[in-house]
């Protein structure tokens, strides 16, 4: 099971020199993916929890691209209806060509009502937007003389049931995002029943979870995922990769954007991860 890590792209303590430390500290750790999320228009919606400077992904990860040599590189999630299906499948294939097929595109519907007006784009159509974009780009894809040979997978984002079916249907792996164990355990059989349903080859678990180290043990059904000791995230990341997860992601954010400027404590509790996993270890 891969490791992966969400990087803060965003908020008042973000800026190009974090940005580099981050992932020098993330792939120098061991760690084997770098993923950073989407917003383009900061509306308040969005600003009350992910505030300005907002770090556009494809861009930071292109500059990310040529500090890093070996940790892929993705979007957890690139808001698929935010952006011509066209122009987004023309910047994926460009960034995994030249960071030498690092690149992992997750994609989701979306949830910020202002920014879609502010974008002047149908929020209740953003559904269907984001299933016709993703065809749209796989059909892009398949010219390789215009877009390359590289394989880009996707990972689709959603904790609905409708994004387990957009995964099944249009996805290479399932990507929900910050659930309790309970929560995954159920989903991680849903995953596969509706992949039975559909008569379709069950995607890839690629769950993103929160980093949530505690000094005492965290009880009760509402614990997140890697929400606890040391203990209890490693266990927790034991249990996902016995439930056949190919990659977990690591969500250090807490929700405070005041975080952002003191990344000091992120980076901390990621480094007694991988010295727990023995990341540096692996092959």
């Amino acid at each position: 099971m891969k490791i992966g890590v969400n990087v803060l792209n965003f908020g008042p303590g973000t800026d190009p020199g974090v940005l580099h430390d981050w992932a020098q500290t993330v792939e120098g750790l061991g760690f084997d993916l770098l993923m950073v999320s989407d917003h383009i228009a900061i509306t308040p919606d969005v600003a009350e929890q992910y505030p300005a400077p907002f770090y556009e992904p494809f861009t930071t990860l292109s500059w990310l691209a040529g500090l890093t040599t070996r940790i892929r590189l993705g979007t957890t999630v690139l808001i698929a209806p935010y952006r011509h299906p066209l122009l987004t499948a023309r910047m994926a294939a460009n960034l995994n060509a030249l960071s030498g097929g690092r690149l992992v595109l997750g994609v989701g519907v979306g949830w910020a009502r202002q920014e879609f007006a502010a974008l002047g784009i149908p929020f209740e159509q953003r559904g269907r937007l984001t299933d016709a974009a993703l065809r749209d780009m796989r059909e892009a894809w398949a010219d390789k003389a215009a877009y390359g040979n590289g394989t880009i997978p996707v990972w689709v984002g959603g904790n609905s049931d409708a994004g387990i079916r957009r995964a099944v249907r249009l996805g290479d792996a399932w990507h929900p995002l910050r659930c309790t164990m309970p929560w995954l355990r159920e989903a991680a059989d849903r995953l596969k029943s509706t992949a039975y349903e559909q008569s379709l080859p069950v995607p890839a678990f690629a769950p993103r979870i929160v980093l949530r180290p505690t000094e005492t043990p965290v009880d009760g059904p509402q614990r997140l995922a890697g929400e606890g000791t040391f203990d209890q995230i490693t266990d927790d990341l034991d249990e996902l990769r016995l439930l056949g997860a190919d990659t977990v992601v690591l969500d250090p954010y807490n929700g405070d954007p005041s975080e952002t400027s003191h990344p000091q404590p992120a980076w901390q509790a990621l480094a007694t991860v991988a010295a727990h996993l023995q990341l540096k270890e692996k092959p």
